[in-house]
């Protein structure tokens, strides 16, 4: 095992050293908060102090390598504290040179308002919406226990490293918190620690008046160790504190930990200690200098003195660290050749050499199960019982929908308390369950995917957006996708949703129409390595309308589903010439194939249909592709049960839209859809009229 190095508690004089250097990282971000004139100064003032002892003394990282599969996790939940991190990140020797403290929150810094995973060396995720960054830690912690479990033999714990995070009292405000918590404490995430920066104050004062929570006994109710509340300004006790949690950590049965660190907000600061005001506000030129006198810190701003930046210097004995760790990689990759190309590729976030295949052949395989109509759901379970074989990758998972979500699949390994496997049930957590998903995406090692109703992505809509913000692979398993959902009524019936989720840049969404379709819309989530993807699925069965033949059109968002027919009635041998084009997704695509032939066969008229499962995919084909499939000068009548407005920009005036802008109601699916307008009779009758108009216009 990775175990921690033995330290001795420090003595006074490596005391008095350890608040020096905490002194760096209160002047780093004084300094940086008020050259920008914008930032938080009060939380780093507070935090400087454990978040010295911690990365100083007991934080396992190397600066020169950010990516080293087996280093500590720092979260930095309580992203407003950017500053603090930024000042550890620098100090510490990670590629963030002065200049980039300088120009804290400015245009193009790597030093943004918030930290940015991808953005700055060193942050391991995105934060700043309270809360979530302990629920990523919590899915990194779940991560670290997963490969832990799948990779590691006797002698060889190549993956063995501790998360930490650091939170506020907003964090523990945020209801996603204790969805985090109780889950990390139901699984048993021995190597998470949280050090909570108990400072009493938030933007509106003390938070008495409206947090009285006794946390410690909320985080020992969840099944926490809770060491504390201790000075935060203590290194002597923050040190015995960190080194007693980092022990325990590794510890059979250990328990996730939690550090209360009493602090005081804005610590040093003159006139603004424990006050709300210096929460998000610069000190001002007086301030500032108040704070140097009382630091006694006569270095100029963003100057650290040789001694104090040679202390905080980590890159010699993270150097050590990550040597020692290759060192028993090359053992361990003699030892076990097979695994440790597996994890390679798996750190790498390479899929398998061989996934086309298992692509290709899930395809095949859905388009021959629905043969007979079957619900999209029910076809995303079978894509996954095809192409999970294949891909030992995959964590699969559903907030305790399992049985309607069909996101489980044959051979998966249940994972639990003390257990390791491939599909987690996450409770009734759907926020929780999606940060978290973004935290073990961050982590590496996995494909995560988490399922719930499609009117539920209301609560996990947050951490949807920030795994598209953080380009992270995550795949959103949505079933339930309309009012075709029936009894249940308005409360679960999707009206505004997938719209909604349209909406949010770098988030592909994909609702199918079948089998075909769905197996596509899979792979292409699981091969898509720059950003998460949403598939939306019915409950109710569809027929199959898609062919394998079609898949290379179908990766493309939108495509010619059926051409215009041949009139029957004439005896023509050929397609006719379209005069409209019907456009549809999922359930409704089978109703716009009825409507074209009902329209050739009774009255003559050919109209084009076109499938578009993914309108992000489809944009990003560019014009040639786009007018090939929706000719400019065909008018178009768009058909899907949800919020009609984004579809106003493919129809456009000449072209009309069927969608459903007022709440469902509870009935039978059928019986909903005929009272709602899906009908095909409508849809004729939208084409009829959109396509006299053009001819009226046209003449």
């Amino acid at each position: 095992m990775n175990a921690p190095e033995p330290l001795a508690a420090p003595a006074a004089a490596d005391a008095a050293q350890l608040r020096r250097m905490a002194n760096a990282l209160r002047m780093l971000a004084a300094d940086a908060v008020q050259q920008a004139n914008s930032g938080h100064p009060g939380a780093p003032l507070g935090m400087a102090d454990f978040a010295t002892v911690l990365w100083h003394r007991h934080l396992r990282h190397h600066p020169a390598e950010p990516q080293w599969p087996d280093r500590d996790r720092f979260v930095l939940s309580n992203g407003h504290a950017s500053m603090l991190l930024y000042g550890l990140l620098h100090l510490s020797g990670y590629a963030l040179p002065m200049d980039e403290l300088k120009r804290f929150r400015q245009l193009d810094s790597k030093t943004p308002g918030h930290p940015e995973v991808g953005h700055t060396p060193g942050v391991e995720t995105t934060t700043g919406p309270l809360g979530q960054g302990l629920a990523n830690a919590v899915g990194m912690a779940l991560a670290e226990s997963l490969l832990a479990a799948e990779f590691n033999r006797e002698g060889f714990a190549i993956v063995d490293h501790l998360t930490w995070v650091a939170l506020g009292d907003g964090c523990l405000m945020e209801g996603i918190s204790q969805e985090a918590i109780s889950l990390a404490g139901t699984l048993g995430l021995g190597k998470l620690i949280a050090l909570y920066d108990d400072n009493g104050i938030s933007i509106d004062g003390a938070v008495g008046e409206w947090f009285a929570d006794d946390t410690p006994a909320r985080f020992r109710a969840c099944g926490w160790q809770v060491i504390g509340p201790l000075d935060g300004h203590d290194p002597a006790a923050l040190d015995a504190a960190l080194a007693q949690a980092r022990a325990q950590a590794r510890q059979p049965g250990a328990r996730p930990t939690l550090i209360v660190c009493r602090t005081t907000i804005g610590k040093g600061a003159i006139g603004h200690e424990g006050t709300a005001e210096v929460h998000g506000a610069p000190l001002g030129a007086a301030g500032v200098a108040a704070l140097r006198a009382a630091l006694d810190w006569s270095a100029p701003p963003f100057e650290v003195p040789p001694a104090l930046a040679q202390a905080w210097d980590a890159r010699p004995a993270g150097a050590q660290r990550h040597a020692q760790w290759q060192g028993l990689f090359a053992a361990y990759a003699q030892a076990h050749p097979a695994l440790a190309a597996d994890f390679r590729r798996r750190q790498q976030r390479a899929l398998p050499l061989d996934f086309e295949h298992h692509a290709a052949a899930a395809v095949q395989a859905l388009a021959e199960a629905n043969a007979k109509p079957m619900a999209t759901r029910r076809a995303s379970q079978l894509a996954l019982d095809a192409l999970a074989p294949g891909l030992p990758e995959l964590l699969g998972g559903s907030a305790d929908l399992t049985g309607s979500n069909l996101t489980d699949f044959k051979g998966h390994r249940k994972a639990g308390p003390g257990r390791a496997g491939n599909y987690l049930s996450w409770g009734v957590r759907e926020f929780g369950m999606a940060a978290a998903l973004n935290g073990v995406a961050l982590h590496g090692g996995f494909v995560p995917y988490g399922g719930t109703f499609l009117t539920f992505s209301d609560y996990s809509r947050n951490a949807i957006r920030m795994a598209a913000l953080m380009r992270q692979r995550v795949v959103q398993v949505f079933t339930h996708d309309s009012i075709g959902v029936g009894e249940d009524g308005p409360t679960h019936q999707p009206i505004e949703h997938i719209a909604s989720l349209r909406l949010i840049p770098g988030l592909d969404v994909w609702r199918p129409a079948d089998g075909v379709e769905t197996a596509v819309a899979w792979t292409e989530a699981l091969a898509r390595a720059d950003g998460p993807s949403a598939l939306v699925l019915s409950r109710q069965a569809l027929p199959g309308v898609a062919t394998p033949a079609q898949r290379a059109d179908i990766v493309r968002g939108g495509y010619v589903l059926r051409e215009a027919p041949a009139d029957p009635r004439q005896g023509a041998m050929g397609g006719l010439r379209p005069r409209a084009v019907i456009l549809a997704t999922g359930s409704e695509v089978a109703l716009a194939l009825e409507a074209q032939a009902r329209l050739m066969a009774e009255e003559g008229l050919a109209v084009r249909v076109v499938s578009m499962p993914c309108t992000q995919r489809f944009d990003a084909q560019g014009d040639g592709w786009c007018d090939t499939v929706l000719p400019p000068t065909l008018p178009v009548v768009a058909v899907e049960a949800g919020h009609p407005d984004g579809w106003r920009r493919y129809t456009g005036r000449a072209g009309a839209v069927i969608g459903i802008e007022r709440f469902g109601a509870s009935a039978p699916g059928p019986q909903l859809m005929a009272h709602f307008g899906f009908t095909v009779e409508r849809v004729m009758a939208a084409v009829r009229q959109r396509v006299a108009v053009a001819a009226r216009v046209a003449a």
